[in-house]
């Protein structure tokens, strides 16, 4: 079955909105009507799809027509299953913003709290995000001439519709994620170059965290401002917790008393240790209450005027302190915060209304500005660790940012904390093989009784084994406890196995044959050999990979329009090798690659995120409909493929270890 749905529906954006069995029914929804209309239409739609239960009940026609009519400009366009697929999730999305996310029967990803459904925009938000971009930004040499943004009008929206300022953000919030030769940038893009832009912003957003499950690029080609401040607003976010851990800001360890509650504090989301540190802070001001989240508890201003008072206390306004009025309050705090120079985020009316992004925004500027804390040696020992410790970090990352990216119910902000119930990691088996999962014995979040997290992780060692991980002598209190190894171990097979399928899904292009990871080398290998170079990778940990040069052939050799070899460099220093690699990312994620690696994760030839970056290129190889694809080798080379080494032998075969010698 999974070559029928991987058929039926190419775009894995879409594959990952459904499951198996919500695809077939709206197939034969879709197939239905087909028959009943003969040629079925755009305009068609808002009345033949009033037969779907969750479209029908929330949406009167009249709401269906004009949906249709804002959205789509030519409504005698013929709608394929894939144009169908997208309206039934507009629909829905339209019917969760009007009913307040109370949708019958709505999907899950629907209810996820990551992801962006309102339709309608703040406006206090919107200024906020223009601002932040107006000053950070306001030196670009290409967007000088679109900048500063007039926050009271939508070119917002409109600069962001050729993708180049998203993008910029992206680097200003994590710099380096996307290498700027790969930007298109020249006064007219064209319909194809807007699109690479658009497809290098949402793939480098999921890499740095982002949430960008029903978001497509045509959403950004139209402008929807819902959800383009939605991606821009999560952008921010993730700049201004960056320096919320122990790595970027060691003097966090004064917020912990040993070692134990370090390790503790590390595993914390950033938006939790932000928390935790202005309760420190509040703590010495005298103040009782504890401040839980960034709405409710921070309304009446009175925590913000400690907190200032603490920090700054030479700006302090006595009546800070002793007036009532939440609003007036209000005002003397965002006073003070402005004579200590910190920007504003937010107005007197966010902090009393409770917005939430917008303080989370203040608070985590000022804790830039001035976070009060010192620096002791003897404190900033406790977060020293070792390259194997360094590695797991990065794995962690990698593991953490795909898992988010397939649109579960909820967001992990750390793999070894967040997956110990089981529960995500159930999810994340039924995303890559749908309806493996027992749900009747699965017990969801919060889960009091131990027996119950251990009940959900035995059941993921078992589907592990129905999916041949190597999984010697492992049990699934190992997971419970937090075993980082095994974890890391489960989730690279894991991911593996996920690349696997996506290329089993496209069968048609191997002839019946399983699909390995010695066919996955010999394709990659076989695609730069006919391009006419002598670019050759034995295997996956092939050293030779680290100048880059191999991949940037194979991206080359599977659009040829790709690279600018006037951009690439020899690979010969340190320096080549990570401009090649850098260049190297951002080229196949311009063309549609989902990959979470890193740099240096080609330039040390790390032969497990290696495979991902070919697999993945070889998944958007052979799934471009334009193309009558064959693939592998020949019938003639078929013998070398099958006794070839796989990575069943060599990139698990550190993880498996760990397992096993346990």
């Amino acid at each position: 079955m999974a070559g029928y749905v991987g058929v039926l529906v190419s775009d894995p954006w879409l594959q990952n909105q459904f499951t198996q069995v919500e695809l077939r029914s709206l197939k034969s929804h879709f197939d239905t009507m087909k028959r009943e209309k003969g040629c079925l239409t755009l305009a068609d739609l808002p009345s033949q799809m009033a037969k779907l239960k969750q479209v029908g009940e929330n949406l009167t026609e009249q709401e269906r027509e004009s949906f249709i009519r804002d959205s789509y400009k030519c409504l005698d366009e013929d709608v394929d299953f894939e144009i169908f697929l997208r309206v039934y999730l507009k629909f829905q999305a339209h019917a969760a913003a009007r009913m307040g996310n109370n949708v019958k029967n709505s999907s899950a990803f629907l209810k996820s709290p990551t992801s962006t459904l309102l339709h309608t925009i703040s406006e206090s938000e919107k200024a906020s995000y223009v601002a932040h971009i107006n000053n950070y930004l306001v030196g670009d040499e290409f967007l000088k001439k679109f900048l500063p943004i007039d926050p009271s009008t939508n070119d917002l929206f409109e600069i962001s519709k050729d993708g180049v300022l998203i993008c910029k953000l992206i680097n200003v919030a994590v710099p380096g994620t996307i290498d700027e030769r790969a930007i298109n940038m020249k006064r007219m893009l064209n319909p194809w170059e807007r699109n690479e832009n658009h497809t290098l912003c949402l793939n480098s957003a999921k890499a740095i965290g982002c949430t960008v499950v029903n978001i497509g690029t045509q959403d950004f080609i139209e402008g929807r401002r819902h959800l383009v401040l939605g991606v821009i607003s999560q952008i921010i976010k993730i700049q201004l917790l960056a320096d919320l851990n122990l790595k970027k800001t060691p003097q966090l360890v004064e917020l912990v008393d040993d070692s134990k509650d370090v390790e503790e504090l590390m595993n914390l989301p950033p938006e939790k240790i932000l928390l935790r540190w202005m309760n420190f802070q509040l703590k010495k001001a005298g103040y009782n209450k504890i401040v839980t989240n960034f709405s409710s508890d921070i309304k009446d201003g009175e925590a913000y005027a400690r907190l200032l008072n603490v920090l700054a206390p030479e700006y302090t306004t006595p009546s800070m302190l002793t007036v009532r009025d939440p609003s007036e309050r209000a005002k003397l705090v965002l006073e003070h915060a402005d004579r200590m120079g910190c920007k504003r985020y937010l107005t007197a009316k966010d902090i009393v209304e409770g917005s939430p992004n917008l303080n989370l925004a203040f608070v985590a500027h000022i804790f830039q500005h001035r976070n009060g804390l010192s620096t002791e040696a003897k404190q900033v020992s406790f977060v020293e660790t070792s390259p194997d410790e360094a590695q797991m970090s990065k794995e962690e990352r990698s593991f953490r940012f795909w898992i988010n990216s397939l649109g579960n119910s909820s967001y992990i902000d750390n793999v070894f904390e967040d997956l110990r119930d089981g529960w995500m990691l159930l999810e994340t088996l039924d995303k890559v093989s749908p309806g493996i999962v027992n749900w009747k014995i699965a017990t969801k979040p919060p889960i009091k009784m131990p027996f119950r997290k251990v009940e959900n992780c035995n059941q993921v060692v078992k589907i592990g084994k129905q999916l041949k991980f190597s999984l010697v002598n492992i049990a699934g209190n190992d997971v419970v406890q937090g075993n980082k190894k095994l974890i890391l171990a489960y989730l690279w097979q894991l991911m593996r196995c996920n690349m696997l399928q996506l290329l089993r899904n496209l069968r048609f292009h191997s002839h019946g044959k399983e699909i390995t990871d010695a066919h996955i080398l010999e394709w990659a290998n076989s695609k730069v050999r006919n391009s006419g170079s002598q670019s050759h990778m034995t295997s996956f940990k092939d050293k030779s990979l680290s100048t880059g040069i191999f991949f940037l052939e194979l991206l080359s050799s599977v659009h040829p329009r790709a690279v600018n070899w006037n951009l690439v460099t020899k690979g010969e220093t340190e320096e080549q090798k990570k401009m090649n690699a850098t260049y190297i990312i951002s080229i196949a994620r311009k063309l549609g690659c989902s990959i979470f690696l890193l740099p240096e994760d080609i330039i040390e030839v790390n032969q497990k995120m290696i495979l991902t970056l070919t697999a993945s290129t070889m998944y958007w190889h052979l799934k471009k409909p334009s193309e009558d694809q064959s693939f592998g080798p020949s019938d003639s080379d078929s013998s070398s493929v099958d006794t070839a080494s796989t990575l069943d032998d060599t990139a698990s075969e550190s993880s498996a270890d760990d397992i096993s010698n346990r």
